[in-house]
């Protein structure tokens, strides 16, 4: 599990937006990219080229669960 202080100081790496931690992955708050980046054995891999980019109902829900304002 990713820690607080830990989630703090990420970022995406091709926005600079804030993520959020959503069971395990890492999804970014910036609307246009909705980038998803998955953790591995508790290290977040936040290779852009390895991120998944989510549809937009899907990031939606996401940020309705975190309670991030769009």
């Amino acid at each position: 599990m990713i820690s607080k202080d830990l989630l703090d100081m990420l970022c995406c790496p091709e926005t600079k937006a804030d993520l959020v931690l959503d069971n395990n992955k890492l999804v970014s708050v910036d609307k246009e990219t909705r980038r998803c980046y998955r953790i591995e054995n508790d290290i977040p891999i936040m290779l852009i080229e390895e991120a998944e980019t989510l549809d937009l109902e899907e990031w939606q829900k996401i940020m309705n669960r975190h309670n991030v304002k769009l």
